[in-house]
């Protein structure tokens, strides 16, 4: 293997582990299990103390 089979292999693999990853954060964002945490999260500045 050289450095240029290397590198390209290193790109695609990192490409394909980010949008997992960020397919991941999304589906965590929006699952309807987590709109209470995410709707007090957002009210907190809102908020007196």
């Amino acid at each position: 293997m050289d450095h240029q089979t290397i590198s390209q292999f290193s790109g695609i693999f990192g490409l394909i582990f980010f949008g997992i990853l960020f397919a991941g954060v999304v589906v965590y964002a929006l699952w309807p299990r987590n709109k209470k945490k995410f709707d007090h999260a957002a009210r907190l500045p809102l908020e007196e103390d």
